[in-house]
């Protein structure tokens, strides 16, 4: 397997000197000429019913003030899809399993769909490099084994800089599979700073959950891997799926990313300046909707 090269990422606080008004009002508003920004959506209907679904029929929240929206449209568009695949020593998921989930997924993408497969223990690496041939992501998975540590945190960062950030200008729809029990054991990445990364960047992330190898036990300084993998998912618009049910996973995904996404268009108005804003889509009844639940300070 070849390895992604290594990131580091730098935090780097800015401060901006605000006007005493502008300070105690908290808020700042938009120019009414800046673009809008683009928030990528799941929606469905209960009934599984035909017809696109209308902005009419859904409210956004940014900051805990309604926003207006500006276009809310289907997103059929091609997909870059990368399977982060954990094959450290102790997952509870022989090497064959892990095989079967990205086989899975090679034969389910759509037209213009593209396939990245990383496998990860103490580093990153890639198993097959972009592609949608199903012939050659098979050939390449003899590439996985196990052993090392799960430096998960560490492989969603190289994966997000190194892999899909070059996409970003695109507005092409970038997706993390993550196949794991979400255990972490050893990264330098923080889960908060990759969580808030996946978010700032509109990267969704669904996962294809193992069974968790430390039996629930509590972790000092991280979340449990169960939480992991569920904040993960909810953090930024996914779904968790079990390990045992690959076939109707990797179709759900596939599915969906084609056929229920929406691009949302809005100028952001009097939201809090310089903070951690909550974002929160209502929709009409019988309308189900998904997307980042966060979006961090630009």
């Amino acid at each position: 397997m070849r390895a992604l090269p290594k990131v580091l990422i730098a935090s780097l606080l800015i401060h901006v000197s605000l006007s005493p008004a502008a300070g105690q009002a908290g808020r700042r508003p938009r120019p009414a000429n800046e673009s809008g920004v683009l928030l990528n959506v799941v929606a469905t209907r209960e009934n599984d019913s035909g017809g696109p679904i209308t902005s009419k029929q859904i409210s956004l929240y940014d900051g805990g003030m309604e926003q207006t929206i500006k276009s809310f449209s289907p997103d059929p568009s091609p997909a870059r899809i990368v399977l982060l695949v954990d094959n450290s020593l102790t997952i509870r998921a022989d090497v064959e399993k892990l095989e079967e989930a990205a086989r899975e997924f090679a034969y389910e993408i759509y037209e213009g769909d593209k396939l990245l497969i990383v496998g990860y223990d103490d580093q990153a690496e890639i198993v097959a490099d972009w592609t949608d041939d199903a012939k050659q992501i098979e050939k390449s998975l003899a590439g996985f084994r196990k052993k090392g540590d799960p430096h998960l945190f560490d492989a969603l960062s190289a994966v997000t800089q190194e892999a899909l950030l070059p996409f970003k200008a695109s507005n092409q729809k970038r997706i993390i599979v993550v196949i794991s029990d979400g255990l972490d054991r050893g990264s330098k990445t923080k889960f908060d700073k990759i969580l808030a990364e996946l978010q700032s960047q509109d990267i969704t992330v669904y996962a294809i959950q193992a069974p968790d190898r430390t039996g629930g036990a509590l972790r000092r300084d991280q979340p449990k891997p169960v939480k992991v993998i569920e904040k993960l998912a909810e953090g930024t618009g996914g779904r968790v799926f079990q390990i045992k049910d690959l076939r109707e996973a990797a179709k759900a995904i596939c599915d969906e990313l084609r056929k229920n996404r929406y691009l949302l268009s809005y100028a952001p108005s009097n939201v809090p300046y310089g903070d951690t804003r909550r974002l929160l889509i209502l929709a009409d009844s019988g309308i189900n909707v998904r997307s980042k639940t966060l979006q961090p300070p630009n």
